[in-house]
């Protein structure tokens, strides 16, 4: 029984790794209260049908979601509107590969590649090229243009550069 799931070697996931969504999903927990979305960390699954028709499970690291009535069973099957995903020397080729074409194809309007060893932030953009969904590379944000780090579609929700990155030294 095939059940379209992708299993991966989740060993060595660092404490940095885990404080980079802990700091993400505290700082934009409060600003999103009151409205209809929600900021997720990475115990949160999402169930979708991919363009081969093949329905796939994904676990991105932090996600905001505006439809979480649209569940089955324990999993969410509405699109969130934005994902992060913070790189591990495992998982890396995943989420720049894999991931980010499954969320591609499922029109995920923000998605952004964090790694807390380089301290780099990748911001994409999906944008539409002959009707086709496709990632454009907004921004990317490092310790010299960090004044430049915004959520594109959440413009009143805010996380700043050393929030995002407090408590990981180098």
């Amino acid at each position: 029984m095939d059940l379209g799931l992708t299993i991966m070697d989740m060993a060595g996931s660092t404490p940095e790794h885990s404080a980079v969504i802990v700091n993400f999903v505290s700082a934009i927990r409060k600003q999103l209260k009151n409205s209809t979305c929600f900021v997720f960390s990475d115990n949160v699954q999402y169930k979708w049908q991919a363009q081969d028709g093949e329905e796939k499970t994904v676990v991105p690291d932090a996600s905001i979601n505006c439809q979480t009535k649209k569940k089955r069973g324990s999993s969410f099957v509405g699109i969130p509107r934005f994902v992060m995903e913070v790189l591990s020397p495992s998982t890396e080729k995943h989420d720049r590969n894999e991931k980010m074409e499954l969320y591609r194809q499922q029109e995920i309007e923000e998605y952004w590649i964090v790694d807390w060893r380089r301290k780099k932030i990748e911001i994409y953009e999906l944008d539409y090229e002959n009707g086709i969904p496709k990632y454009y590379l907004w921004e990317t944000i490092t310790e010299s243009n960090k004044d430049e780090l915004k959520l594109i579609h959440f413009p009143s929700v805010k996380i700043t550069f050393d929030e995002l990155f407090d408590e990981i030294e180098l």
